[in-house]
Order: C-alpha cells, then structure tokens, then sequence
C-alpha cells in the first residue's frame, strides 16, 4: 500500500472548534494528527466531535486524535474518530457508549486514496521516524479500560456515597479521641497522688514555758522570760433589728370617786397622798388629790365611826374593763389601816390595743449582736496573724457597749433598730519570739550533734491565761510538743522522688541519715510510679513507735 502523508498539529487548551476546523483545513495531508493537551474542553462536546469528524469527511482527510484522557474516548469512538496515545502508538477507534446517538459511518468509497493501517503507528503511516510523547499520565492500558467502561456505563449504576454518614463518623471519630486523650490526661496525670510515710529517728519533746507578755516591753527579757506585746483594738458598730411584741392600750381611763375611813388604830389623822393606789379585786385606781382623813374613832363595840372623806380616782390603766360598777369596797396601798366603804360606779374607759417596743425587744436584740461577737473574735486573731503576731485568745475582751435603739420602749412601732458601739482588744506576741523560747528550751534537752528541732509545735501550742495585770501585762503558760530529729527537708524528698519507681524512690529516701522506714503507697490502683508534680505527693514523718511509747508514760 502507498505510503500516506502525514501531517502532526498542536492544538491548544484555549482553540475554539472553528480554529481547530481551520488547521485541519489549512494541512495538505491526508492523515492529520491533532495532538490535543490535557483537559481539552472544545472536544468534550459530542456536537463538537461530530461537527470535526463531518468536515474532515468532507475534506477526504482522515484525524488521529492524540490523546490518552479516557473522558474523550467514549466521544472519539462515538463518531468513528481514531485515537492513539502517542504518535507511535497504534491507532483505534474507540468503543461507542451504548446510550451515545447513532454512529456516524465513515464513508470508506470517499477516502479509498487513503487508507489506515491499523497495525502501524502514526509515525509509520507516513513513512516518519517522528515521534511525540503526549503530556498526560494514563498508562496505555487506559484505553481498553475505557471501551470497557464506556460499554457498561449505562448498565451500572452510579453508587453515590451517603456525606452525612461520612461525616458522622468523622464526627464521631474526633470525639472518640478527644474523650481518649481527655481520659490519658485525666488518667494518669491529674488523679496520680502518692503518699510517702518516713519513719525517722526523731522523738516528741514537752515543752511548757510560764512567759509575761508586756505592751511596754522592746525586747525578749530571757532570765524572766517577758516577751514584748500589743494590745489589738477594733472598735465594732454592729445593728440588729427585731420585731416589737410590746402591747398598749391606748384607750381612755375611766374614772370615779371612792369614799375613804381611818380605821386606824393609830392615833392622830392620817393623809393619803395624790397618786397612791386604791384596788378592788384585779383592778387599782389612782387617786388624784391628797385626802387628809380624821383620827379614828370607834364605837363600845369596836366598830369604827371614823368620818368619810371622797377623793376622786383614775383607773390605772386604759381600758373598757375599768367601767366597774358602784358600791365597792378597796384596799389603800400603804395605809392597812384605811379602807375603801364605798364608790361610785367607774366609767368613761375605753380599749385601742396597739404594738409598742417593749424592753424585752431591745434585749433581744442586744443579745443576737452579743452572740456576733465570735466573729470580731476571729477577725482580731486573724488580723494579729497577718502581723506574725501569735494571738492569745483569751485575752479577747469587749468593752460597755454603747446601745441606742429607735424607736424608744413603749412607742407605737412594728419593728425596733438596736445599734451597739463596742471596742474589743485581744493581746499578741511574736511569733518569731516564743519560737526562739521554745528552740532555747528544746537545745537543752537533745543531742545537738544527731537531732535538730524540726517542728517547735507552736501551731498546736495550748495557751492557758494566768492573770491580766492592771498594767496590761498578760501572765500566761504556753504547753507544746516539739518534734526533733534527723534534718530532712521535704521539697527536695518530693523534687528527688519525682516521677520514679516505687522502689527507686523508696530507696533513694532510705539513703538519707537518720531514716528507719518508709512507706510509699499509690492511688488510683494502676498508678505504678511517683507522679511528676510535686504537689501530688504527700509527705508524712513519723517518729519511731517506741518514743511514743515513753512520751505517754
């Protein structure tokens, strides 16, 4: 067969179907191979393939697509085109898709002067050792797999993933480790603790110091053992207000007159004076002019003859249940010997109940201030520690308080305002002070070249006042247990056991002098080492068992 000619065009991403028309037009070979760049959109348009295969009949030309795109190859063959993947590959016309429009049939009759040999490569269609390797990364095998693919597109069906499952699962997923690692850190960082219980060589010393704390003192007074001190002030206005559960009636007294007889057996006449009090069963009356009565007289019968004298009287308090009736009897307050013989009837008292103060309201009130006084008790020991002042206690005093109350007793009022002005004092003493004391009396009482005091005890110190003295002195007894020992200091224990082994760590304190024992327990259970931070390890000292023994007998 005749060699053919063939010519090789570029076709660029960006060349429209006419331009692409064009240069097949503008060759003057039979055979054209259009090598097309990846992604080459005008061709993915089976109008467009159509509209290029029509014209290059019509020409009496025949195309090589170049290209290896497999989205291509399914138009390619759709139309009859052939395709290669590279100049020197083998030409083929793709299989059509079975969905694709009719084929458009090649008429053979119109390009008997050209005829494809299969078999050969482009390159050798033309007798060319031309050859050009495409841009694109399919292997060659694309092709095949694309007929097949494109044979079996419409009887498959497209299996399109579910996105929300997806992203619950990523969803769940990330929570699942955050929870993961939210319980590592939890696990095995935040619960770890350690406990470290040190049996040391050390022993609890008594202590009992009989000391005078003196406001005028500048320095510790050693041989009479007088430490300086203050005395701590805070003046406190505290208030408290009640309901008034006093009652009054303020209603109108009744009135009346009552007729009086000395019956005395004393001689001379008798006065009673304005005010005093005249009672007739449960109800007294006052009298309200003084009334001087005659000497007392009497028949042989010893039955008095005493002339009479009126006094007018007003009931003693307020109320309806004054309005007695006449023709009474009363007794006179302070005068046994003159009577009552007889009265009018009592009227004009009338009752209007209403809630005053009582005295028994403002006491009450006082006493719930009173009773806040704990809380000024701990505000001046607190104030002291702040100082470094070590508080004696009972020391704490709190001066006459000043009370003033609105409304007063007796006014008409559903609630009472109790203020209390008070100044407390409470006495204090260095700390700094009784430590170095207590140190003095402990040097004396150890071996100074194995132990030294580890603990003065002055935070459990029992303090026991004695006296106050006008002056202001304060005698008192300060009774402690002091603990000494081996020297060991408890952050560089935690710093040097810190993230070991149970026995690393257990034998790393037993190297230390002066040690007996140790125990080191972990918690939760899984914890198998000392945790890192320091702050999750407690250290505890404890003194050989048998010096407790000697110190209770």
């Amino acid at each position: 067969m005749p060699s053919a000619s063939k010519d090789t065009v570029y076709i660029d991403i960006d060349d429209e179907i006419t331009t692409i028309i064009d240069k097949v037009k503008s060759s003057d070979k039979k055979i054209v191979a259009l090598v097309l760049p990846k992604r080459a959109a005008t061709l993915q348009s089976i109008v467009n393939m159509k509209l290029l295969k029509r014209v290059t009949d019509d020409a009496k030309k025949n195309i090589v697509l170049i290209t290896s795109e497999t989205s291509l190859l399914p138009l390619a063959g759709a139309v009859g085109l052939h395709v290669a993947k590279t100049l020197q590959s083998k030409p083929a016309i793709p299989a059509a898709p079975i969905t694709a429009d009719t084929p458009i049939s090649v008429n053979q009759d119109d390009i008997d002067d050209v005829e494809l040999d299969p078999a050969k490569p482009v390159g050798q269609l033309a007798d060319e050792e031309e050859a050009i390797e495409v841009d694109n990364e399919d292997k060659p095998e694309a092709l095949a797999a694309a007929a097949t693919t494109a044979k079996g597109a419409s009887k498959k069906k497209i299996r399109i993933p579910n996105f929300n499952k997806f992203r619950l699962r990523i969803v769940l997923g990330v929570l699942a480790l955050i929870l993961l690692i939210v319980g590592y850190v939890f696990a095995f960082m935040v619960l770890p603790k350690a406990k470290v219980v040190i049996k040391t060589d050390s022993n609890s010393i008594d202590t009992e110091l009989t000391l005078t704390a003196r406001p005028s003192a500048t320095e510790i007074n050693e041989e009479q053992l007088i430490v300086p001190a203050i005395n701590k002030e805070l003046k406190k206005t505290e208030t408290e207000k009640v309901a008034a559960t006093g009652q009054l009636d303020k209603g109108m007294k009744a009135s009346g007159t009552v007729t009086l007889q000395n019956c005395s057996p004393q001689a001379g006449d008798v006065t009673i004076p304005a005010g005093t009090g005249v009672s007739t069963a449960n109800f007294t009356f006052i009298t309200q002019a003084a009334v001087t009565l005659d000497e007392s007289s009497f028949t042989g019968t010893q039955i008095c003859k005493t002339a009479t004298e009126q006094v007018g009287v007003t009931a003693q308090n307020a109320g309806d249940q004054y309005n007695i009736s006449g023709d009474r009897t009363f007794t006179v307050a302070g005068f046994s010997g003159v009577k009552g013989v007889d009265s009018s009837a009592m009227s004009g008292g009338t009752t209007s109940i209403v809630k005053v103060v009582a005295q028994k309201d403002i006491d009450d009130a006082k006493q719930k201030i009173a009773d806040r006084s704990n809380a000024v008790k701990d505000e001046l020991k607190a104030d002291l520690e702040t100082t470094d002042y070590y508080a004696l206690q009972d020391t704490f005093a709190g001066g006459a308080p000043a009370i003033t109350s609105t409304p007063n007793v007796n006014d008409e009022a559903s609630e009472v305002t109790v203020s209390s002005t008070t100044t407390y004092t409470m006495t204090g003493v260095k700390k700094d002070d009784l430590k170095e004391l207590i140190a003095k009396s402990v040097d004396s009482k150890i071996d100074k070249s194995k132990q030294v005091l580890l603990d003065d005890g002055l935070g459990n110190a029992n303090v026991s006042i004695l006296a106050k003295e006008p002056n202001g002195d304060v005698r008192f007894v300060l009774k402690t247990q002091a603990l000494a020992g081996p020297q060991l200091d408890e952050n560089a224990i935690k710093q040097e056991i810190a993230g070991k082994k149970k026995n690393q760590a257990s034998n790393a304190i037993k190297s230390r002098p002066g040690i007996n024992d140790v125990e080191i327990s972990y918690s939760p259970f899984w914890v198998s080492s000392t945790p890192k931070k320091t702050s999750k390890i407690t250290v505890i000292f404890e003194q050989k068992a048998d010096d407790n023994a000697d110190n209770k007998d």
